[in-house]
């Protein structure tokens, strides 16, 4: 059975070994997974990089996808951004010859699967911990950071499926 005719992820029970506080993060982290194959499907390279009206383009949305990921695990893990990380946020959304949407796609896929395993490997009394996010070191916790995540991961997706819908349309 493939994913199509499956529920979505929330409606599948249990993710394993995932602490119950953090089934709702995992869950929608899966389903952008499965949502972001879905849609990138026979997705055209030549339209990776449309920006229509101005608006961001699939690309940079694919990237920002992971980045966003990587750096809410990061800051949940109480470190600071590194270089490369800082690298990779300034040039999220140029177009890279040597990126296309199948790198992207797993890219994601890849790292959630890193969330994933961290979730399941976290103890659940650090969920609650307090976390600096960014340079100035703002207000968060390891849980927040973690939903946070989720949700902006969600947001995208939101935003990749109207992107490629306006863009396939040319």
């Amino acid at each position: 059975m493939n994913t199509a005719n499956k529920p979505e992820v929330w409606l599948r029970g249990k993710i394993p070994e995932v602490p119950d506080l953090l089934q709702p993060a995992a869950h929608a982290l899966l389903q952008a997974v499965e949502d972001v194959q879905k849609y990138t499907e026979d997705f055209s390279e030549k339209k990776l990089w449309i920006r229509p009206a101005g608006r961001a383009s699939a690309g940079f949305h694919l990237q920002h996808l992971t980045g966003v990921l990587d750096r809410m695990l990061t800051y949940a893990a109480g470190k600071e951004l590194t270089a490369e990380q800082l690298d990779y946020l300034k040039n999220e959304g140029m177009p890279l010859d040597e990126v296309n949407v199948k790198l992207l796609v797993n890219a994601f896929q890849k790292k959630v699967e890193e969330a994933i395993s961290i979730f399941r490997n976290i103890p659940e009394r650090v969920l609650t911990e307090k976390r600096g996010v960014g340079r100035k070191q703002l207000p968060s916790s390891v849980i927040g950071l973690y939903f946070h995540a989720a949700e902006h991961s969600q947001r995208h997706v939101g935003q990749l499926l109207v992107t490629i819908s306006v863009v396939k349309i040319d």
